[in-house]
Protein backbone atom coordinates (compact mmCIF):
# COMPACT_ATOMS: atom_id res chain seq x y z
CA UNK A 1 0.00 0.00 0.00
CA UNK A 2 1.26 3.47 -0.87
CA UNK A 3 2.42 5.45 2.21
CA UNK A 4 0.29 8.58 2.75
CA UNK A 5 2.08 11.82 3.65
CA UNK A 6 0.90 13.95 6.62
CA UNK A 7 2.22 17.35 7.71
CA UNK A 8 1.60 18.37 11.34
CA UNK A 9 1.71 22.16 11.96
CA UNK A 10 1.55 23.33 15.59
CA UNK A 11 3.60 25.73 17.71
CA UNK A 12 3.66 23.31 20.67
CA UNK A 13 6.60 20.91 20.48
CA UNK A 14 4.85 18.25 22.56
CA UNK A 15 1.79 18.30 20.29
CA UNK A 16 3.97 17.90 17.19
CA UNK A 17 5.92 15.06 18.77
CA UNK A 18 2.91 13.12 20.07
CA UNK A 19 0.97 13.43 16.81
CA UNK A 20 3.97 12.47 14.67
CA UNK A 21 4.65 9.39 16.82
CA UNK A 22 1.05 8.25 16.65
CA UNK A 23 0.76 8.79 12.88
CA UNK A 24 4.11 7.14 12.11
CA UNK A 25 3.03 4.16 14.18
CA UNK A 26 -0.15 3.96 12.08
CA UNK A 27 1.90 3.70 8.87
CA UNK A 28 1.89 7.31 7.67
CA UNK A 29 4.91 9.32 6.47
CA UNK A 30 5.01 12.36 8.79
CA UNK A 31 6.83 15.69 8.97
CA UNK A 32 6.25 18.54 11.44
CA UNK A 33 6.43 22.33 11.40
CA UNK A 34 6.19 24.80 14.31
CA UNK A 35 5.66 28.04 12.39
CA UNK A 36 3.91 29.39 9.32
CA UNK A 37 7.18 29.88 7.42
CA UNK A 38 8.31 26.34 8.17
CA UNK A 39 4.87 25.02 7.23
CA UNK A 40 5.03 26.72 3.81
CA UNK A 41 8.50 25.30 3.17
CA UNK A 42 7.49 21.78 4.21
CA UNK A 43 4.29 21.98 2.17
CA UNK A 44 6.28 22.75 -1.00
CA UNK A 45 9.06 20.20 -0.39
CA UNK A 46 7.16 17.35 1.31
CA UNK A 47 3.95 17.74 -0.75
CA UNK A 48 1.62 16.33 1.92
CA UNK A 49 -1.72 14.75 1.16
CA UNK A 50 -3.06 15.84 4.56
CA UNK A 51 -2.23 18.75 6.90
CA UNK A 52 -3.09 18.92 10.61
CA UNK A 53 -3.02 22.70 11.00
CA UNK A 54 -3.14 24.81 14.16
CA UNK A 55 -5.37 27.89 13.84
CA UNK A 56 -2.95 30.15 15.74
CA UNK A 57 0.76 30.19 14.99
CA UNK A 58 3.45 32.68 16.11
CA UNK A 59 3.91 34.16 12.65
CA UNK A 60 0.76 33.18 10.71
CA UNK A 61 -2.99 32.78 10.80
CA UNK A 62 -3.97 29.12 10.30
CA UNK A 63 -7.07 30.06 8.30
CA UNK A 64 -4.93 32.04 5.84
CA UNK A 65 -2.51 29.12 5.57
CA UNK A 66 -5.49 26.87 4.85
CA UNK A 67 -6.46 29.19 2.00
CA UNK A 68 -2.89 29.09 0.61
CA UNK A 69 -2.61 25.32 0.83
CA UNK A 70 -5.95 24.77 -0.89
CA UNK A 71 -4.89 27.24 -3.59
CA UNK A 72 -1.79 25.14 -4.29
CA UNK A 73 -3.56 21.77 -4.04
CA UNK A 74 -7.36 21.67 -3.92
CA UNK A 75 -7.30 17.94 -3.10
CA UNK A 76 -5.17 18.23 0.06
CA UNK A 77 -7.07 17.23 3.23
CA UNK A 78 -6.78 19.86 5.98
CA UNK A 79 -7.80 19.25 9.60
CA UNK A 80 -7.82 22.42 11.74
CA UNK A 81 -6.71 22.10 15.40
CA UNK A 82 -6.95 24.77 18.09
CA UNK A 83 -7.01 25.33 21.82
CA UNK A 84 -9.70 27.95 21.34
CA UNK A 85 -13.27 26.70 21.12
CA UNK A 86 -14.05 29.47 18.67
CA UNK A 87 -17.15 28.77 16.58
CA UNK A 88 -16.42 31.67 14.21
CA UNK A 89 -12.99 30.39 13.25
CA UNK A 90 -14.39 26.88 12.81
CA UNK A 91 -17.13 28.05 10.46
CA UNK A 92 -14.68 30.26 8.54
CA UNK A 93 -12.23 27.37 8.09
CA UNK A 94 -14.94 24.95 6.96
CA UNK A 95 -16.25 27.46 4.42
CA UNK A 96 -12.80 27.86 2.91
CA UNK A 97 -12.43 24.10 2.57
CA UNK A 98 -11.21 22.55 5.83
CA UNK A 99 -12.25 18.91 6.05
CA UNK A 100 -12.74 18.84 9.82
CA UNK A 101 -12.18 20.86 13.01
CA UNK A 102 -10.59 19.48 16.20
CA UNK A 103 -10.48 21.22 19.58
CA UNK A 104 -7.70 20.98 22.18
CA UNK A 105 -7.18 19.15 24.41
CA UNK A 106 -7.79 16.11 22.24
CA UNK A 107 -7.64 12.36 22.51
CA UNK A 108 -4.78 10.84 20.48
CA UNK A 109 -6.80 7.81 19.44
CA UNK A 110 -9.65 10.05 18.32
CA UNK A 111 -7.20 12.03 16.16
CA UNK A 112 -6.03 8.77 14.54
CA UNK A 113 -9.65 7.89 13.73
CA UNK A 114 -10.27 11.34 12.21
CA UNK A 115 -7.09 11.08 10.09
CA UNK A 116 -8.05 7.61 8.83
CA UNK A 117 -11.53 8.88 8.06
CA UNK A 118 -10.11 11.89 6.20
CA UNK A 119 -8.09 9.68 3.86
CA UNK A 120 -11.08 7.39 3.37
CA UNK A 121 -13.24 10.37 2.33
CA UNK A 122 -10.53 11.50 -0.08
CA UNK A 123 -10.41 8.03 -1.60
CA UNK A 124 -14.20 7.97 -1.98
CA UNK A 125 -14.18 11.37 -3.71
CA UNK A 126 -11.58 10.05 -6.16
CA UNK A 127 -13.60 6.88 -6.76
CA UNK A 128 -16.78 8.87 -7.42
CA UNK A 129 -14.93 11.00 -9.96
CA UNK A 130 -13.51 7.90 -11.64
CA UNK A 131 -16.93 6.24 -11.60
CA UNK A 132 -18.42 9.16 -13.50
CA UNK A 133 -15.75 8.76 -16.16
CA UNK A 134 -16.17 5.00 -16.30
CA UNK A 135 -19.95 5.24 -16.60
CA UNK A 136 -19.55 6.84 -20.01
CA UNK A 137 -17.43 3.89 -21.07
CA UNK A 138 -19.82 1.18 -19.92
CA UNK A 139 -19.61 -0.81 -23.13
CA UNK A 140 -15.99 -0.19 -24.01
CA UNK A 141 -14.86 -3.68 -23.01
CA UNK A 142 -16.72 -5.19 -25.96
CA UNK A 143 -13.58 -5.45 -28.09
CA UNK A 144 -11.80 -7.92 -25.83
CA UNK A 145 -13.87 -10.87 -27.00
CA UNK A 146 -12.58 -13.88 -28.89
CA UNK A 147 -10.88 -17.24 -28.54
CA UNK A 148 -8.64 -17.14 -31.59
CA UNK A 149 -4.97 -17.92 -31.09
CA UNK A 150 -4.09 -14.25 -31.60
CA UNK A 151 -6.51 -13.08 -28.91
CA UNK A 152 -5.27 -15.77 -26.53
CA UNK A 153 -1.76 -14.35 -26.91
CA UNK A 154 -3.11 -10.87 -26.10
CA UNK A 155 -4.80 -12.19 -22.94
CA UNK A 156 -1.54 -13.87 -21.88
CA UNK A 157 0.40 -10.61 -22.30
CA UNK A 158 -2.23 -8.66 -20.35
CA UNK A 159 -1.88 -11.14 -17.48
CA UNK A 160 1.92 -10.91 -17.52
CA UNK A 161 1.97 -7.09 -17.60
CA UNK A 162 -0.63 -6.82 -14.84
CA UNK A 163 0.90 -9.47 -12.62
CA UNK A 164 4.48 -8.20 -12.82
CA UNK A 165 3.54 -4.52 -12.41
CA UNK A 166 5.35 -3.69 -15.66
CA UNK A 167 6.05 0.05 -15.48
CA UNK A 168 6.15 0.61 -19.27
CA UNK A 169 3.85 -1.09 -21.80
CA UNK A 170 3.44 -0.36 -25.52
CA UNK A 171 0.20 -1.39 -27.27
CA UNK A 172 0.25 -1.47 -31.08
CA UNK A 173 -2.65 -1.88 -33.47
CA UNK A 174 -4.92 -0.31 -36.05
CA UNK A 175 -7.70 2.06 -35.08
CA UNK A 176 -10.62 0.19 -33.57
CA UNK A 177 -8.69 -2.89 -32.43
CA UNK A 178 -9.11 -2.09 -28.73
CA UNK A 179 -5.83 -0.55 -27.58
CA UNK A 180 -7.47 1.45 -24.79
CA UNK A 181 -9.32 -1.65 -23.61
CA UNK A 182 -6.06 -3.55 -23.30
CA UNK A 183 -4.62 -0.68 -21.26
CA UNK A 184 -7.64 -0.70 -18.94
CA UNK A 185 -7.52 -4.47 -18.59
CA UNK A 186 -3.86 -4.31 -17.51
CA UNK A 187 -4.68 -1.61 -14.96
CA UNK A 188 -7.79 -3.21 -13.46
CA UNK A 189 -6.18 -6.64 -13.17
CA UNK A 190 -3.10 -5.29 -11.39
CA UNK A 191 -2.23 -4.19 -7.86
CA UNK A 192 -2.81 -0.61 -9.03
CA UNK A 193 -6.51 -1.20 -9.70
CA UNK A 194 -7.64 0.89 -6.71
CA UNK A 195 -5.65 3.90 -7.94
CA UNK A 196 -6.56 6.19 -10.88
CA UNK A 197 -6.44 5.24 -14.54
CA UNK A 198 -6.14 8.48 -16.52
CA UNK A 199 -5.92 8.65 -20.29
CA UNK A 200 -4.91 11.42 -22.65
CA UNK A 201 -5.07 11.46 -26.44
CA UNK A 202 -1.77 12.97 -27.56
CA UNK A 203 -3.21 13.73 -31.02
CA UNK A 204 -6.26 15.63 -29.73
CA UNK A 205 -4.54 18.29 -27.61
CA UNK A 206 -2.53 21.20 -29.10
CA UNK A 207 1.20 21.13 -28.35
CA UNK A 208 1.07 24.27 -26.20
CA UNK A 209 -1.57 22.68 -23.92
CA UNK A 210 -0.25 19.13 -23.79
CA UNK A 211 2.55 19.87 -21.29
CA UNK A 212 0.09 21.59 -18.97
CA UNK A 213 -2.27 18.61 -19.14
CA UNK A 214 0.50 16.13 -18.39
CA UNK A 215 2.51 18.00 -15.76
CA UNK A 216 0.22 20.75 -14.40
CA UNK A 217 1.27 24.29 -13.48
CA UNK A 218 2.04 26.53 -10.52
CA UNK A 219 0.02 29.59 -9.66
CA UNK A 220 1.18 32.47 -11.87
CA UNK A 221 2.93 30.21 -14.38
CA UNK A 222 1.07 32.09 -17.13
CA UNK A 223 -1.52 34.85 -17.42
CA UNK A 224 -4.62 32.78 -16.63
CA UNK A 225 -2.99 30.55 -14.00
CA UNK A 226 -4.89 31.94 -11.00
CA UNK A 227 -4.16 28.84 -8.92
CA UNK A 228 -1.97 25.76 -9.03
CA UNK A 229 -3.16 22.79 -11.03
CA UNK A 230 -2.21 19.12 -10.89
CA UNK A 231 -1.35 17.44 -14.16
CA UNK A 232 -2.15 13.87 -15.12
CA UNK A 233 1.13 12.44 -13.83
CA UNK A 234 0.41 13.90 -10.41
CA UNK A 235 -3.30 13.06 -10.32
CA UNK A 236 -2.64 9.45 -11.30
CA UNK A 237 -0.18 8.84 -8.43
CA UNK A 238 0.06 5.11 -7.76
CA UNK A 239 -2.06 4.30 -10.83
CA UNK A 240 -1.75 4.29 -14.60
CA UNK A 241 -1.25 6.99 -17.24
CA UNK A 242 -2.44 5.95 -20.70
CA UNK A 243 -0.77 7.94 -23.50
CA UNK A 244 -2.99 7.19 -26.51
CA UNK A 245 -1.70 7.98 -30.02
CA UNK A 246 1.81 8.64 -28.72
CA UNK A 247 3.05 8.56 -32.32
CA UNK A 248 1.45 12.00 -32.73
CA UNK A 249 3.22 13.51 -29.73
CA UNK A 250 5.49 16.45 -30.68
CA UNK A 251 9.23 15.79 -30.46
CA UNK A 252 9.86 18.32 -27.63
CA UNK A 253 7.23 16.56 -25.48
CA UNK A 254 8.75 13.19 -26.32
CA UNK A 255 11.98 14.34 -24.66
CA UNK A 256 10.10 15.27 -21.49
CA UNK A 257 8.24 11.95 -21.40
CA UNK A 258 11.59 10.17 -21.75
CA UNK A 259 12.86 12.08 -18.71
CA UNK A 260 9.81 11.05 -16.69
CA UNK A 261 10.39 7.40 -17.63
CA UNK A 262 14.10 7.50 -16.76
CA UNK A 263 14.07 9.68 -13.63
CA UNK A 264 10.52 9.04 -12.37
CA UNK A 265 10.31 12.79 -11.76
CA UNK A 266 8.71 15.79 -13.47
CA UNK A 267 8.27 19.51 -12.90
CA UNK A 268 5.10 21.60 -13.14
CA UNK A 269 5.00 24.52 -15.55
CA UNK A 270 6.45 27.48 -13.68
CA UNK A 271 7.69 25.17 -10.91
CA UNK A 272 11.15 25.14 -9.38
CA UNK A 273 11.15 21.67 -7.80
CA UNK A 274 10.94 18.12 -9.10
CA UNK A 275 7.96 16.00 -8.12
CA UNK A 276 8.38 12.24 -7.74
CA UNK A 277 5.93 10.09 -9.66
CA UNK A 278 4.96 6.44 -9.25
CA UNK A 279 2.77 5.55 -12.22
CA UNK A 280 2.62 2.85 -14.83
CA UNK A 281 2.87 4.32 -18.32
CA UNK A 282 0.97 2.57 -21.10
CA UNK A 283 1.49 4.05 -24.55
CA UNK A 284 -0.46 3.16 -27.67
CA UNK A 285 -0.30 4.00 -31.35
CA UNK A 286 -1.62 2.86 -34.73
CA UNK A 287 1.52 4.12 -36.45
CA UNK A 288 4.72 2.36 -37.52
CA UNK A 289 7.10 3.67 -34.86
CA UNK A 290 10.30 2.05 -36.25
CA UNK A 291 9.60 3.76 -39.59
CA UNK A 292 8.92 7.06 -37.83
CA UNK A 293 12.22 6.72 -35.96
CA UNK A 294 13.99 6.12 -39.28
CA UNK A 295 12.32 9.22 -40.77
CA UNK A 296 13.20 11.34 -37.73
CA UNK A 297 9.59 11.84 -36.64
CA UNK A 298 9.88 9.87 -33.40
CA UNK A 299 12.75 9.73 -30.92
CA UNK A 300 14.67 6.47 -31.14
CA UNK A 301 15.63 6.52 -27.45
CA UNK A 302 11.99 6.92 -26.42
CA UNK A 303 10.89 4.10 -28.72
CA UNK A 304 13.46 1.72 -27.22
CA UNK A 305 12.36 2.65 -23.68
CA UNK A 306 8.70 2.10 -24.57
CA UNK A 307 9.25 -1.12 -26.50
CA UNK A 308 10.10 -3.27 -23.47
CA UNK A 309 6.74 -4.99 -23.08
CA UNK A 310 4.80 -4.60 -26.35
CA UNK A 311 1.37 -6.03 -27.15
CA UNK A 312 0.45 -6.16 -30.86
CA UNK A 313 -3.28 -6.30 -31.64
CA UNK A 314 -4.32 -8.06 -34.84
CA UNK A 315 -6.95 -6.46 -37.09
CA UNK A 316 -10.30 -8.22 -37.19
CA UNK A 317 -9.76 -9.36 -40.79
CA UNK A 318 -6.90 -11.55 -39.51
CA UNK A 319 -8.99 -13.24 -36.80
CA UNK A 320 -12.37 -13.74 -38.42
CA UNK A 321 -12.97 -16.83 -36.32
CA UNK A 322 -13.82 -14.39 -33.51
CA UNK A 323 -16.66 -12.74 -35.44
CA UNK A 324 -19.33 -15.23 -34.35
CA UNK A 325 -18.46 -14.74 -30.67
CA UNK A 326 -18.37 -10.97 -31.11
CA UNK A 327 -21.70 -10.88 -32.95
CA UNK A 328 -23.45 -12.94 -30.27
CA UNK A 329 -21.90 -10.82 -27.54
CA UNK A 330 -23.05 -7.59 -29.17
CA UNK A 331 -26.58 -8.97 -29.52
CA UNK A 332 -26.64 -9.71 -25.80
CA UNK A 333 -25.25 -6.32 -24.80
CA UNK A 334 -27.38 -4.31 -27.24
CA UNK A 335 -30.51 -6.17 -26.15
CA UNK A 336 -29.73 -4.97 -22.64
CA UNK A 337 -28.94 -1.42 -23.76
CA UNK A 338 -31.98 -0.89 -26.01
CA UNK A 339 -34.48 -3.23 -24.39
CA UNK A 340 -34.66 -5.44 -27.50
CA UNK A 341 -35.39 -9.15 -27.70
CA UNK A 342 -33.23 -10.29 -30.62
CA UNK A 343 -32.46 -13.96 -30.07
CA UNK A 344 -29.73 -14.55 -32.62
CA UNK A 345 -28.30 -13.87 -36.07
CA UNK A 346 -29.31 -15.60 -39.29
CA UNK A 347 -26.74 -17.71 -41.20
CA UNK A 348 -26.94 -15.30 -44.16
CA UNK A 349 -26.24 -12.30 -41.92
CA UNK A 350 -23.34 -14.08 -40.23
CA UNK A 351 -21.91 -14.96 -43.66
CA UNK A 352 -22.00 -11.27 -44.62
CA UNK A 353 -20.04 -10.41 -41.47
CA UNK A 354 -17.52 -13.17 -42.12
CA UNK A 355 -16.82 -12.06 -45.70
CA UNK A 356 -16.42 -8.35 -45.01
CA UNK A 357 -12.85 -7.13 -44.27
CA UNK A 358 -13.69 -4.64 -41.47
CA UNK A 359 -11.28 -1.74 -42.08
CA UNK A 360 -12.65 -0.16 -38.87
CA UNK A 361 -12.09 -3.40 -36.95
CA UNK A 362 -14.22 -4.34 -33.92
CA UNK A 363 -15.45 -0.79 -33.45
CA UNK A 364 -16.96 -0.90 -36.96
CA UNK A 365 -18.48 -4.32 -36.26
CA UNK A 366 -20.20 -3.04 -33.14
CA UNK A 367 -21.57 -0.05 -35.03
CA UNK A 368 -22.89 -2.33 -37.79
CA UNK A 369 -24.57 -4.60 -35.24
CA UNK A 370 -26.08 -1.63 -33.41
CA UNK A 371 -27.56 -0.22 -36.64
CA UNK A 372 -28.99 -3.58 -37.69
CA UNK A 373 -30.53 -4.27 -34.28
CA UNK A 374 -32.23 -0.88 -34.14
CA UNK A 375 -33.81 -1.52 -37.57
CA UNK A 376 -34.59 -5.23 -37.18
CA UNK A 377 -38.33 -5.72 -36.44
CA UNK A 378 -38.07 -9.45 -35.74
CA UNK A 379 -36.29 -11.66 -33.25
CA UNK A 380 -33.62 -12.93 -35.66
CA UNK A 381 -31.06 -10.45 -37.03
CA UNK A 382 -31.11 -10.52 -40.83
CA UNK A 383 -28.50 -9.26 -43.29
CA UNK A 384 -30.82 -6.75 -45.00
CA UNK A 385 -30.29 -4.15 -42.26
CA UNK A 386 -26.49 -4.04 -42.61
CA UNK A 387 -25.09 -1.16 -44.65
CA UNK A 388 -24.57 -1.46 -48.41
CA UNK A 389 -20.84 -2.31 -48.26
CA UNK A 390 -21.35 -5.25 -45.89
CA UNK A 391 -24.37 -6.61 -47.81
CA UNK A 392 -22.58 -6.24 -51.15
CA UNK A 393 -19.51 -8.09 -49.94
CA UNK A 394 -21.63 -10.98 -48.69
CA UNK A 395 -23.79 -11.16 -51.80
CA UNK A 396 -20.91 -10.83 -54.29
CA UNK A 397 -19.25 -13.97 -52.99
CA UNK A 398 -22.40 -16.01 -52.52
CA UNK A 399 -22.58 -18.88 -55.05
CA UNK A 400 -26.07 -19.28 -56.44
CA UNK A 401 -27.54 -22.68 -57.28
CA UNK A 402 -28.89 -23.49 -60.76
CA UNK A 403 -32.45 -22.61 -61.68
CA UNK A 404 -35.04 -25.41 -61.72
CA UNK A 405 -35.07 -25.21 -65.55
CA UNK A 406 -31.39 -26.14 -65.82
CA UNK A 407 -32.09 -29.78 -64.83
CA UNK A 408 -28.83 -30.35 -63.04
CA UNK A 409 -26.52 -28.26 -65.23
CA UNK A 410 -23.47 -27.08 -63.32
CA UNK A 411 -23.82 -23.73 -61.55
CA UNK A 412 -20.68 -22.39 -63.17
CA UNK A 413 -22.08 -22.96 -66.64
CA UNK A 414 -24.54 -20.07 -66.53
CA UNK A 415 -23.53 -16.43 -66.63
CA UNK A 416 -23.90 -14.44 -63.42
CA UNK A 417 -23.79 -17.36 -60.99
CA UNK A 418 -20.36 -16.40 -59.67
CA UNK A 419 -19.17 -12.82 -59.35
CA UNK A 420 -15.59 -12.10 -58.37
CA UNK A 421 -15.65 -9.73 -55.37
CA UNK A 422 -13.41 -6.63 -55.21
CA UNK A 423 -11.07 -8.24 -52.67
CA UNK A 424 -10.79 -11.56 -54.50
CA UNK A 425 -11.85 -15.02 -53.32
CA UNK A 426 -10.29 -18.35 -52.46
CA UNK A 427 -10.84 -21.04 -55.12
CA UNK A 428 -10.97 -23.58 -52.29
CA UNK A 429 -13.92 -21.72 -50.77
CA UNK A 430 -15.74 -21.92 -54.10
CA UNK A 431 -14.97 -25.65 -54.39
CA UNK A 432 -16.12 -26.35 -50.83
CA UNK A 433 -19.36 -24.44 -51.42
CA UNK A 434 -20.14 -26.38 -54.62
CA UNK A 435 -19.52 -29.71 -52.87
CA UNK A 436 -21.81 -28.73 -50.01
CA UNK A 437 -24.55 -27.71 -52.47
CA UNK A 438 -24.23 -30.96 -54.43
CA UNK A 439 -24.40 -33.09 -51.28
CA UNK A 440 -27.37 -31.10 -50.01
CA UNK A 441 -29.22 -31.49 -53.34
CA UNK A 442 -28.86 -35.29 -53.28
CA UNK A 443 -29.41 -35.67 -49.51
CA UNK A 444 -25.79 -36.65 -48.91
CA UNK A 445 -25.52 -39.26 -51.67
CA UNK A 446 -21.84 -39.08 -52.66
CA UNK A 447 -22.23 -41.02 -55.94
CA UNK A 448 -24.88 -38.64 -57.30
CA UNK A 449 -23.05 -35.61 -55.96
CA UNK A 450 -19.83 -36.74 -57.72
CA UNK A 451 -21.69 -37.21 -61.00
CA UNK A 452 -23.22 -33.74 -60.68
CA UNK A 453 -19.78 -32.23 -60.10
CA UNK A 454 -18.19 -34.18 -62.99
CA UNK A 455 -15.64 -35.89 -60.75
CA UNK A 456 -14.96 -39.42 -59.57
CA UNK A 457 -16.38 -40.61 -56.27
CA UNK A 458 -12.80 -41.08 -54.91
CA UNK A 459 -11.97 -37.46 -55.78
CA UNK A 460 -15.13 -36.31 -54.06
CA UNK A 461 -14.29 -38.39 -50.96
CA UNK A 462 -10.83 -36.83 -50.86
CA UNK A 463 -12.26 -33.33 -51.01
CA UNK A 464 -14.93 -34.13 -48.40
CA UNK A 465 -12.15 -35.21 -46.04
CA UNK A 466 -9.99 -32.22 -47.00
CA UNK A 467 -12.76 -29.73 -46.17
CA UNK A 468 -13.92 -31.55 -43.04
CA UNK A 469 -17.30 -32.51 -44.50
CA UNK A 470 -17.22 -36.20 -43.51
CA UNK A 471 -20.61 -36.06 -41.82
CA UNK A 472 -22.17 -34.39 -44.86
CA UNK A 473 -22.32 -37.39 -47.21
CA UNK A 474 -22.83 -41.16 -47.49
CA UNK A 475 -21.77 -43.84 -49.98
CA UNK A 476 -25.21 -44.68 -51.36
CA UNK A 477 -25.20 -45.95 -54.94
Amino acid sequence: MREHRVLVVDDEKLVCWSLSQMLAGAGYAVQTAMSGAEAREKFNDFVPEMVLLDVRLPDANGVELLREFKGHDEDVVVLMITAYADADSAVSALKIGADDYIGKPFDIENIRHIVDQGFEKKKLRKEVDLFRRELRKKYDYDNLIGNSSKMIEVFKMIKVCAGTDAKIVLVLGESGTGKELVARAIHYHSARSQEPFIEINCAAIPENLLENELFGHEKGAYTDASKSHKGIFEAAAGGTVFLDEIGDMPLPMQAKILKVIDARKFRRLGGSRDIDTDVRIIAATNQDLPYMVKEGNFRGDLFFRLNVMSIPLSPLRERKEDITSLANYFIERLNEEYGRGVQGISPEALECLQRYDWPGNVRELRNAMERAMMLEPGTMLSYEFFNHEIRQCGQATKIKGPSPASHGAPAVAESGYITLPPHGISIEEVEKELIQQALARFNGNQTKAAQCLRMSRDTLRYRIKKFGLQSAGRDDE
